[in-house]
Order: structure tokens, then sequence, then C-alpha cells
């Protein structure tokens, strides 16, 4: 069972760009990112610390242990595959695909994330990268984007 919750990967996940964009997270960075208030921040990064997913310097700032950043980047993988597929299936921007996507990725097992993996390999043409240039294409880093697709977002726009 896990034992982590939905709000527990948001948290993770949003620690996870934070350190990407910023080098340096605490948990006020945190709250403004989720909107959400400090003390609901403290509560949630104490739960993360006792399960092991996060650590607090004693600066306050928060970094994700192994497990939390193995933990962080599949959410994070799952969240890019996810408004990649809905941009590619229903033909929806980048910020309406996103967020669905955020609203389904803490949803979705295994077999089924596979599935939407197999899918968008066998049916785009650069793997479902379809201009989400906000994100990197989930697939790509995974390496399993065709080698022979070298299209630009707005040539692979034309196409579909």
């Amino acid at each position: 069972m896990k034992d982590i919750h939905e709000s527990g990967e948001d948290y993770l996940e949003a620690i996870l760009m934070l350190q990407k964009e910023n080098g340096k997270v605490r948990s006020i960075d945190v709250a403004r990112r989720l909107g959400v208030s400090k003390p609901s921040v403290s509560r949630a990064m104490g739960i993360l610390v006792s399960h092991g997913y996060l650590t607090i310097s004693q600066t306050g700032n928060l970094e994700l242990t192994e497990k939390g950043q193995e933990t962080a980047h599949e959410v994070f993988g799952r969240h890019i595959l996810l408004t990649d597929f809905l941009m590619t299936i229903t033909g929806v921007g980048y910020e309406q695909a996103e967020k669905n996507a955020c609203k389904i990725e803490h949803d979705i097992d295994d077999d089924v994330k596979n599935g939407i993996v197999k899918w968008m390999i066998q049916n785009t043409d650069c793997t479902g990268c379809n201009g989400s240039e906000k994100q990197s294409c989930y697939l790509a880093s995974q390496n399993k984007c065709r080698e022979n697709s070298k299209k630009t977002d707005k040539e692979r726009r034309k196409t579909k």
C-alpha cells in the first residue's frame, strides 16, 4: 500500500519543480506555488519527513531524499505524459490539457500509464511532445521517442 496521498504527491512534485527552477526550496515557496497556507505546508512537510521523502536543513531548505526524488519524478512523469496524451487525443491546448492531467495523474495505475505510453509511441510522430514547450516530453525523457522524427512542434501541429 502507498504511504503517500494525492496531496503528498502534489507537494513532492512542487518541491521538485521549485528545485529545478530555483535550486533551493523553502516552505513559503511551496505555499505560494500550490496556493495553500504556510501551516498546511508545515503539516505536510512533517508527514513527508516522517515517511522518508524529505529532509529539512537547519536553514529551512527542503531537500528531497532518494525516495522523495524517485516519487516526485514518477508523479511529474505521469503529469507530462498525460498532458501530452490529452493534447494529442483531444486537440486542446497546453494549459487545458495540463490542468486536466493534474486532476488525473494520481489515479492511474502502471498498466494504464504503460498503455498510454504504448499508444503514444505507436500513434504520434514524435511520441507525443506535441508542443508542450513548458515541459520536457515524457517519452523523450524515457528514451522512447522514435529516432526518425526530427519535426518541430509547429510542423507536428500542421500534420494533425
